[in-house]
């Protein structure tokens, strides 16, 4: 064991119970990292963590919360800044908290990894370290959107991962986004919506055209309901499960989705607070101001998941609290817990010939009609 390796853990526990931890990228610091790390924890007894950073840092901080026996440091001397570009991660980031939290994923040390960094480099490193799953193009940031479903969430893709999205891509998404749904809540028939400016088959992007048509081709044997286009309003709807759109339109639409939740929560307090009468109306009504107060905390589904490649990682907000650190920590142990990878990897391989199958069924379509 080398002096970057403390011995704080009896026995090697199975990686499924592990999560690597990057301490280091987010913008509140590492202390609230291990904040974070420290609720999970208390919530999931059998969970340990591997944490990446400097050393002596990272020991105080546990120290201090008192789980050293639970986490394992792995020193890292640099970071991966905000900054940074993805293609300078790539090129000299080997020594940061970031690429040594992928790489225990890849060793196979930890089932799942979780990172408040930055995003790009994020993704060149997983996509290097931990490659994509046969049948992907591009892999997509997967997140949870509130919404009125049993469920009370709907997943949308992709967040942010790659600005564009060509037919083929889109597609993809859907298929994954189907299988991460049907894992996460136990749905057998996801309903996919396409996110669109109007709900009229000729309205949008010419690839948005030919993505209806093979997402709509591949809905039965995909094992998924295709419901067609929607719009923004229907995010948070019960009439979809996954929404599927490019990473511009939906990273655009992430971030203006939890600002509108921080602002009505600020209007709200500032509204029960304005007089003695309304301060006594919001104790009257405290227990329902909590469950609402919950259902739009956006800390509460922190946590957007790597989808496409061969592990699981999983992208937290770098603004992060505690509580949204925790909540992210909670999807990965879970993902790991029910070996989503494997899972995903078997539902995309078949996807890369579904795909095949609907777009030679669409060429097959349109010669048969230009043939009349």
């Amino acid at each position: 064991m080398t002096p970057s390796q403390t011995d704080t853990a009896p026995t090697a526990p199975d990686a499924s119970h592990v999560i690597s931890v990057d301490a280091m990228g987010g913008d509140k610091g590492p202390a609230t990292v291990v904040a974070g790390l420290s609720m999970f924890l208390r919530n999931f007894p059998q969970a340990r963590a591997i944490l990446h950073g400097p050393e002596d840092e990272l020991r105080k901080l546990l120290e201090r919360r008192g789980i050293s026996d639970r986490v394992k440091i792995q020193h890292a001397e640099d970071v991966v800044q905000m900054t940074d570009k993805p293609s300078n991660v790539l090129r000299h980031g080997k020594k940061t908290s970031m690429w040594s939290a992928v790489e225990a994923v890849r060793n196979e040390e930890a089932g799942v990894c979780v990172s408040c960094g930055n995003t790009g480099g994020l993704m060149a490193i997983s996509m290097m370290r931990l490659r994509k799953a046969e049948g992907v193009n591009r892999p997509a940031i997967a997140c949870l959107w509130p919404s009125r479903n049993k469920q009370g969430f709907n997943v949308m893709l992709d967040a942010g991962a790659d600005i564009r999205a060509d037919q083929d891509d889109l597609l993809t998404y859907a298929l994954m986004g189907a299988s991460y749904a049907r894992n996460a809540f136990d749905l057998e028939r996801p309903r996919i919506g396409l996110l669109n400016v109007g709900v009229e088959e000729h309205k949008g992007r010419a690839e948005l055209k030919v993505a209806h048509d093979l997402i709509g081709r591949s809905a039965d044997r995909g094992e998924f309901d295709y419901v067609g286009f929607v719009e923004g309003g229907d995010m948070p709807s019960d009439k979809i499960d996954v929404i599927v759109t490019d990473g511009f339109t939906g990273n655009v639409a992430l971030k203006t989705g939890e600002g509108t939740a921080t602002l009505i929560s600020e209007f709200l307090r500032s509204a029960l607070m304005r007089n003695p009468v309304s301060m006594f109306g919001a104790v009257l009504a405290r227990g329902s101001l909590d469950r609402l107060r919950k259902r739009i905390d956006p800390r509460s589904v922190n946590g957007g998941v790597f989808l496409g490649l061969n592990k699981t990682v999983v992208k937290s907000h770098g603004g992060a609290d505690a509580t949204g650190i925790s909540a992210a920590l909670q999807l990965a142990y879970r993902l790991a817990q029910s070996g989503f990878s494997n899972k995903l990897a078997a539902r995309v391989a078949s996807a890369a010939s579904l795909a095949q199958d609907a777009i030679q069924e669409g060429e097959a379509a349109k010669a048969a009609e230009a043939g009349k």
